[in-house]
């Protein structure tokens, strides 16, 4: 039964992917198109209202100035609600205003698309800051990321100077995919049993003649642009795991294929624009096979549970439910935990931080790679930088100056992409290893140990991938690690978006190489093998010995 769980789940997947990859080409190929009639005309007030009349393509230089210039405005707009929601409308509760470098740290979480939650929503934000900042950032910083994934996918398949125009992309990703598609979801979540109100907290008496306080709110929204944008960021503190925002099996699957569909939908609509279906089926097919890699040793290791607790008789036939939920069980919790690191959202149905050695390792390796599938536009851009890199190594490898999609690669590209890879595990890395040589990093790890360095890793490992997920055993709400986590998540987000977009301004304007008989395939089988070797390899070489000296020797302990 639990197989079958997980098998119906991949295949409505799957099966969402071709109908999904061809209507967002429709919507961001500037083609004439049925759409316009339902959209055109509210776009067009809102080009008018913004002073877009003519909306010329732009350079990547331009396009990566625009998207940063627009989320620095928007972040100095939240950080004002954020400090001042005590004196703003929409408080029936009297919340006071935000720590400010925990205002800091939010307002930074919630623009990159992480979503990294160092407070619980309803006891530290008024219904104010939870639609005017926290929703409003949901929908932007999706929108962002979809747009530059957009835009690098039109400079390595086009051909010119232009990636297209950041303003237009970034109003038709809010006006044609996330705002109809997230109040659809709503819809369907508040038929489900979800909250969604502007109450004030239910005062309520008890069966034992307690009185006792229950947090409400417009939960149904938030969650729905929550996985649809791959954010993450629970209304509640206890997040997807709370019976208010994902009560029931039906619920659960609902938010793993809304959080799952666009990122897995992207690599189609690349091979759209390639004009090579089958470049996106490669592209979408290594995604495929590390997720079920990553799915089969998370649900394995819940299943088998903890061998000191089976020595006991515990929880020896069900697994590992610590810390899960039982209307969930042990499949749902694993492919729930699978998807949300895959797909970067950061939103949880079960603590992490009570997962076994192994299943931890999950969440952590995919974060890691970060391209397996990816959050809005991330994962393609990752995995298609793979793509670009395994074609150069094999190319040295043939002594063939090497091509991808007809265009040559050469060192220019090369070195920016040196910087992309390297970037990761640096923010990743060096944080860590301050944590555990300063006393504000150490005085928040709760557990001694391997699990405690797993705690440590994760938690910059999350920011830096701008997954916004957690252990959880941290008591992360403190300065250092609110400013810490804040500039990983900026330099996780911004320098490999821009410099991958530098890698696709540079290769747009290559003039196409005619293919011949020495061309290197890159739409075949072959290619799939190399391309998931290729982020294998990277991966392993990069941070096999943190991995090593957490979750693995935790595991090899237990035994």
């Amino acid at each position: 039964m639990d197989i079958l769980q997980l098998v119906i789940v991949i295949a409505v997947l799957i099966l969402l992917v071709k109908p999904l990859g061809t209507y967002v080409y429709q919507v961001f190929a500037n083609e004439p198109s049925r759409l316009d009639r339902l959209y055109g005309g509210t776009e067009r007030l809102i080009f008018r209202m913004i002073g877009l009349k003519q909306r010329a393509g732009m350079s990547w230089k331009v396009y990566a100035l625009s998207f940063v210039a627009t989320n620095i405005i928007l972040v100095v707009l939240s950080y004002i609600i954020l400090s001042l929601q005590f004196a703003l409308p929409l408080n029936p509760n009297a919340i006071g205003g935000m720590e400010p470098t925990l205002t800091f740290n939010t307002v930074i979480s919630f623009m990159t698309n992480t979503n990294l939650q160092h407070y619980s929503g309803e006891s530290s934000l008024s219904y104010l800051s939870q639609m005017a900042v926290i929703m409003m950032m949901m929908f932007t910083s999706a929108a962002t990321g979809f747009s530059v994934a957009i835009a690098f996918i039109r400079g390595v398949t086009g051909k010119g100077k232009s990636v297209g125009n950041f303003f237009e992309d970034f109003v038709k990703a809010n006006t044609r995919i996330f705002l109809p598609v997230s109040f659809v979801i709503m819809l369907v979540l508040v038929a489900l049993q979800v909250p969604q109100t502007l109450d004030p907290t239910l005062t309520v008496k008890t069966l034992e003649g307690a009185v006792q306080q229950i947090a409400i709110g417009p939960v149904a929204s938030l969650e729905a642009i929550k996985h649809l944008g791959t954010n993450g960021g629970g209304f509640f503190g206890a997040n997807s795991a709370h019976p208010f925002e994902n009560p029931s099996p039906l619920t659960n699957v609902i938010e793993i294929l809304s959080m799952w569909a666009l990122p897995a939908a992207l690599p189609y609509t690349f091979g759209l624009f390639a004009k090579n279906k089958k470049q996106g089926w490669v592209i979408f097919s290594a995604m495929m096979c590390l997720f079920l890699v990553f799915l089969t040793v998370a649900f394995a290791s819940e299943k088998v549970g903890n061998p000191a607790m089976n020595a006991l008789g515990i929880d020896a036939a069900q697994g590992s439910m610590e810390g899960k939920e039982v209307r969930f069980g042990i499949a749902q919790s694993a492919l729930f935990t699978t998807v949300t690191a895959a797909a970067t959202t950061g939103s949880v149905n079960n603590m992490h931080d009570t997962l076994t050695p192994l299943g931890g390792m999950v969440p952590l390796a995919e974060m890691m790679l970060n391209v397996v599938f990816g959050g809005k536009g991330v994962g393609i851009i990752n995995m298609l930088m793979y793509a670009i890199l395994a074609v150069f190594i094999c190319g040295l490898m043939v002594g063939r100056t090497p091509e991808f999609l007809q265009r040559k690669i050469e060192p220019r590209e090369m070195k920016l992409i040196a910087i992309a890879i390297l970037t990761h595990p640096i923010i990743i890395l060096i944080p860590t290893a301050i944590a555990f040589m300063t006393d504000a990093g150490q005085g928040a790890i709760s557990n001694a140990g391997y699990h405690g360095i797993s705690q440590v890793l994760y938690e910059f490992t999350s920011s830096a991938a701008n997954n916004g997920s957690g252990f959880e055993g941290l008591s992360d709400n403190t300065p250092f690690w609110n400013i810490s986590t804040g500039l990983v998540m900026l330099l996780g987000r911004y320098v490999s978006m821009i410099v991958m977009l530098a890698v696709a301004g540079s290769l747009m304007e290559k003039q196409p190489v005619p293919e011949t008989l020495g061309t290197f395939r890159t739409d075949n089988k072959l290619f799939t093998v190399l391309l998931i070797g290729t982020v294998l390899l990277i991966g392993a070489l990069t941070f096999l010995p943190t991995v090593v000296l957490g979750p693995v020797a935790e595991y090899l302990t237990l035994r």
